[in-house]
């Protein structure tokens, strides 16, 4: 029987796809991976070889030996010579002052501000740049600047809004787009010539971030429900008084309608309501946060690391415990306002500094720089915490004397295949977890469901989670040393939305402290 054979390319999601895998398949049966069921991509037999014109062999050694001459004259101490970015008339794109650019970041200001800057010059000097510096140009654009092997390189960012990122990408205006909000279903199919943006090749998680509500520091309030910020954001409730403060109006104070952080907030907090028409717009998040530590009266949105000189509030949702933005809760997407902060690119981008920058920002050394500039790393860390009000006796004597990893599993919408934020920590963990010796008994895997359901099916869903968790650390050779589920306990969003049922669809991961720790 004649056979057809082909390649997956479902990355992250199938293994036969990420080990690259030849898989056959008879003619006249379905031309499809048989673990994942997405179309192969058809791979060409190798022919026997014949007896190949002299003209052609003497090509293909010329053209050999003047990539080797190109790989030599121009690799850098970083791994590879910086590449430049052409413009549309085909030469390299310039800075004003002269410098090659070789990378162009697009979208959000509140990625662009500070976090993408202090990124771009600790990867030019990964590359072995030297005098790195930081040059203003128009209003939320800089060019990062360096000189490689005597050549002035420069990184572009243009910090104008997360929608930018996909308009700029979809016009060929940047080569990595930075949003503060997951990209939404036409901007994906905008972009479907540069591949599947929802994919692990073009969707990476930079870091993490809580939507932070802000006041006055003289404000008595020091927490509100989310049902309360809908309501004053929208302008159902107008005066200070209906939740707790003096008998004051509201000064509303809210992110431009192309920033990230407006429609994070818009989705989580306002659902189908209007923004109040006599909120002030502000694109900067510094700016805003200025406005309201100068007002009494004023009520804000940031991002958590631009909450200097005002008061943070506690958030609420129904049925669930009212929490701070903090380190903790917002790493592992407790906190009811967190979100992540996004890099998108091609899946199989022709400037090599797409992959190599965003493999810098994603490890070790680029995730430090994403906690000093005030965002949440995603470097995994061990938390000292309680088990919560109200949690099950088995899971507040399990987790006593054990400490907490500072992240949560989670799944795709709709899907129990973990979300590409899981698929990348999944690594982190086992690195940890190897690089302080602890041992797979001491791992322990607590799997938890939304309340849809009967109380049966939700422990078996949460079983099934833990269990899911579980088989990726197996085939990273960590065996868990406790696996299981508590159902629909201990919410951490509130089970009236799509969106808080995801947050409380999760795995939490926890290691039995060490002998003196």
């Amino acid at each position: 029987m004649a056979l057809r054979k082909g390649k997956c390319t479902n990355f992250g999601n199938c293994m036969n796809a990420d080990r690259g895998e030849v898989v056959a398949a008879p003619d006249g049966q379905e031309f499809v991976c048989p673990q994942c069921g997405r179309q192969l991509n058809p791979v060409e037999e190798k022919k026997a070889p014949s007896s190949t014109p002299i003209a052609i062999l003497l090509i293909v050694l010329l053209l050999i030996g003047a990539g080797s001459w190109y790989f030599l004259r121009h690799r850098s101490k970083g791994g590879g010579e910086a590449a430049p970015v052409t413009s549309s008339s085909g030469a390299p794109a310039v800075t004003s002052s002269g410098a090659e650019v070789i990378l162009r970041l697009h979208g959000s200001n509140t990625i662009g501000a500070q976090l993408a800057p202090a990124l771009a010059q600790a990867y030019l000097r990964q590359q072995g740049a030297q005098d790195v510096k930081t040059i203003p140009g128009a209003a939320d654009e800089v060019s990062v600047q360096g000189t490689i092997s005597g050549s002035p390189k420069a990184i572009e960012i243009a910090a104008h809004g997360s929608a930018t990122a996909f308009t700029d990408l979809a016009a060929g205006k940047c080569d990595i787009g930075m949003a503060s909000r997951q990209i939404k279903p036409g901007e994906t199919a905008s972009l479907s010539s540069l591949g599947d943006m929802t994919s692990p090749a073009s969707e990476h998680v930079l870091g993490l971030d809580g939507v932070t509500v802000i006041v006055n520091r003289a404000n008595p309030v020091s927490t509100l429900s989310n049902s309360q910020l809908g309501g004053i954001f929208s302008g159902e409730i107008s005066d200070w008084s209906k939740v707790g403060g003096g008998s004051h109006p509201f000064k509303i104070y809210a992110r431009d309608d192309k920033s990230g952080t407006f429609d994070t907030f818009k989705s989580l907090v306002l659902g189908g309501r209007t923004l109040v028409s006599s909120a002030v717009r502000i694109e900067d998040s510094r700016q805003l946060a200025d406005k309201v530590a100068s007002d009494p009266d004023a009520i804000g949105f940031v991002g958590l690391p631009y909450v200097d000189g005002t008061k943070p509030l506690a958030i609420s949702e129904k049925g669930a415990r009212a929490l701070l933005p903090t380190r903790l809760t917002v790493a592992t997407e407790d906190y009811p306002l967190s979100r992540r902060l996004y890099l998108y690119t091609a899946s199989n981008s022709s400037n090599p500094n797409v992959r190599r920058f965003v493999e810098f920002a994603l490890g070790k050394q680029g995730q430090d720089v994403v906690g000093d500039s005030g965002f949440v790393a995603q470097n995994v860390k061990t938390e000292n915490v309680s088990a919560p009000a109200g949690s099950p006796a088995e899971y507040s004597k399990l987790t006593a004397g054990a400490q907490r990893l500072s992240l949560n599993f989670r799944f795709r919408t709709g899907s129990s295949d973990l979300d590409n934020k899981a698929l990348v920590d999944l690594d982190r963990v086992v690195s940890f977890i190897s690089d302080l010796r602890y041992s797979g008994s001491d791992v322990l895997l607590f799997g938890f469901a939304d309340s849809t359901g009967s109380d049966a099916v939700n422990d078996k869903l949460s079983k099934d989670r833990a269990r899911t968790v579980a088989d990726q650390f197996e085939q990273r050779g960590l065996k868990a040393g406790l696996v299981t589920g508590f159902g629909s306990h201990n919410p951490v969003a509130s089970n009236d939305t799509e969106e808080g049922r995801e947050k409380n669809r999760r795995v939490e991961i926890w290691v039995k402290q060490k002998p003196g720790a």
